[in-house]
């Protein structure tokens, strides 16, 4: 069934078209990813899509049979909440009952009023049927798994990143038929960005997306619509297949584009001979000529060309010794030291708030460490590019704002290596008209890649990067990932993308969010497969401690859970006992499924969806074990 149609939108932004009459519609399952470059219109695509916006024709037909749920780049909380309120606001009406539950129970208590116990019978009859019992601790665990700890935190009071990530939980929490996100994986960790792209997998409903991450995408979206020349090209299958089916096509153009030029020249050059009595009879001829030439040209591919010199960099870089730091209290880091070298490339890893940043600052010498020095060669150029980069005068032009930091730079190669600021305007996608345009009309794809390109002006030979991939369309990141390859000088990334951490770094250091960094040699995957390894050995060196154990320490949670079971509310104690047994639902489950799973006679394609349904009841019971040990905590006090 379909979802909405959008048909023959037109949207022009400051003089600039950025779609002409484009159609696109979605139905019930489907999974969408929207890309293109910066500035080509992709949010505002899906603010039309919203009706957060308007287009300047054509209209959109939404499903009213169906719940829509849009994540926007920069979601804005209104008024003042909590943060686990806020998300359970995702389900309010869910949230409502739940509150007037409690109410009742406290009101029956009191009065005993036939009319207030039947009004409570009905509402915990509506909670039952909408399986709203659980709804605090899913939002609870959703929270948690986006790394966002702060539960009673006032929702304005929040860095922009946490904003975001609570803004995702409730969208996730309110499990809409259709989730329109934008750029959901900005300000998340490598691990929330796994179980993000694990829950949508599983997820039946219908997905649409923007997404610089392009692992994400091939993992998660089974269309992709590509949006070039203001106009919707549409690509079945996930990212890989688009790129197979992309190549293919850009082929097949060239190839007809070849034919056409060659049979134009044949056809000129026949005319150009032809007796003068005959042109008479060349109608067709002349015809089909103009045709060809005004035939719209084959698309070409134009990627952003990034193309620095690499300065001098002398045998001291930068050289950082038992250095520590902690902050608000918090311990960030200690006994860290590090003596880099020239060539090296070292991508950070870890939790949002773990002090990855921090330590950036505390190398380039922004921050002093607590610590243990840090000591910076003399040839040391640094390039910083950081994750914020909002502090353009927004009455200045895309030039005037590059050329405070220079008016050429040497790349050092070939005849023209003296390049004007222009010249490097245009080599990021900045036309002329464009570079006259001011700093306020930009949007944030095209503000990030100026702020690259500023960087790059300085011609550095140390280059650290926080976070360079967040609004950068997948054009921009191909082409930072080919000039890294030819980067000579220091590297240090900070990043959740795990393609650009495997193509542009050798060594990995892993933040544990308690003080600790651990180092691994190898890009990203080489240190998932290290970091698989290291838990599985502690799984099996444990398994046989537990064993004997686990008795004793049933029966003791037991006694503990009846001693104490009053001092939870009467809606945690609910949730509590329901929790224990979901949990043995899915336990007896998981061993029935085993059972079959390792009768040898079963077809193989079962055996598969076996596989993948023992893999989710694992995921399940983890997230609920979750809830039931904060709870147990709780009991504990």
């Amino acid at each position: 069934m379909v979802l909405f149609s959008a048909t023959n939108l037109s949207k022009t932004f400051h003089d600039h078209p950025l779609f002409t009459d484009v159609s696109f519609g979605m139905e019930e399952g489907e999974r969408v990813g929207i890309i293109g470059r910066n500035g080509a219109g992709k949010t505002t695509l899906l603010r039309i899509i919203a009706g957060l916006e308007s287009p300047d024709t054509g209209e959109v037909a939404a499903n009213s049979a169906f719940a829509f749920e849009y994540l926007e780049q920069l979601p804005a909380f209104e008024r003042e909440q909590q943060v686990l309120d806020a998300v359970m606001d995702g389900r309010r009406e869910v949230r409502e009952l739940l509150d007037r539950h409690a109410e009742l129970c406290t009101l029956v208590a009191r009065s005993h009023e036939a009319a207030l116990q039947r009004e409570l019978d009905d509402v915990t009859a509506r909670i039952d049927h909408a399986g709203g019992w659980n709804l605090e601790s899913e939002a609870r665990i959703i929270l948690q798994k986006l790394g966002v700890p702060l539960f009673d935190a006032d929702v304005r009071r929040l860095s922009g990143g946490q904003r975001k990530r609570v803004a995702l939980a409730r969208a996730l929490l309110r499990d809409p038929d259709l989730l329109i996100l934008d750029e959901p994986t900005n300000h998340l960790d490598a691990d929330s960005v796994q179980w993000l792209q694990d829950r949508l997998q599983k997820s039946n409903k219908a997905l649409l997306l923007i997404t610089h991450d392009r692992y994400f995408l091939d993992a998660v979206v089974n269309r992709i619509v590509e949006m070039e020349q203001q106009q919707l090209i549409g690509f079945p299958g996930n990212y890989e297949e688009y790129l197979e089916r992309k190549e293919a096509m850009i082929a097949a153009q060239e190839a007809e584009a070849d034919r056409n030029r060659s049979r134009l020249r044949q056809e000129l050059a026949w005319l150009q001979r032809g007796a003068r009595a005959r042109r008479t009879k060349q109608k067709s001829r002349v015809d089909w000529i103009r045709e060809i030439q005004a035939a719209p040209r084959p698309v070409v591919i134009k990627d952003v060309q990034i193309e620095v010199g690499n300065s001098f960099l002398g045998s001291k870089v930068i050289e950082a010794v038992n250095i520590s730091k902690s902050v608000g209290g918090k311990l960030l880091f200690e006994h860290f030291t590090h003596r880099s070298t020239a060539g090296e490339r070292i991508g950070i890893i870890g939790p949002n708030g773990c002090g990855k940043s921090t330590l950036l600052n505390v190398l380039c010498g922004d921050l002093e460490s607590d610590t243990g020095s840090v000591k910076i060669g003399t040839s040391v150029n640094i390039g910083y590019f950081r994750q914020e980069n909002n502090d353009f005068d927004p009455s200045k032009s895309v030039i005037a704002t590059l050329r405070e930091v220079a008016e050429y730079i040497d790349t050092g190669v070939g005849r023209d290596r003296y390049l004007s600021a222009s010249d490097m305007l245009k080599r990021f996608h900045f036309p002329h008209k464009k570079q006259g345009a001011l700093m306020g009309t930009l949007s944030g794809g095209e503000r990030r890649r100026l702020a690259l390109l500023m960087v790059l002006m300085k011609n550095p030979n140390v280059l650290f990067l926080d976070e360079p991939t967040n609004d950068f369309d997948i054009q921009t990141l191909n082409a930072l990932e080919e000039y890294l390859t030819h980067f000579q000088g220091f590297l240090v990334v900070v990043s959740h993308d795990r393609m650009f951490l495997d193509r542009t770094v050798d060594f990995i250091y892993s933040f544990d969010g308690e003080g600790k960094v651990r180092q691994y040699p190898g890009n990203y995957s080489a240190y998932l497969e290290r970091k698989e390894a290291e838990e599985g050995n502690k799984a099996g060196d444990g398994a046989e401690g537990k064993k004997g154990k686990s008795s004793e320490a049933d029966a003791a949670a037991a006694e503990r859970r009846s001693r104490n079971a009053k001092k939870l509310t009467w809606k945690e104690e609910r949730e509590y006992s329901q929790l224990e047994g979901d949990i043995a639902t899915l336990e007896e489950e998981k061993a029935a499924l085993s059972v079959t799973l390792n009768d040898a006679a079963t077809e193989y394609s079962v055996l598969a969806e076996l596989g993948q349904r023992i893999h989710d009841i694992d995921a399940r019971i983890g997230e609920l074990s979750d809830r039931w040990l904060e709870l147990a905590a709780k009991l504990e006090e």
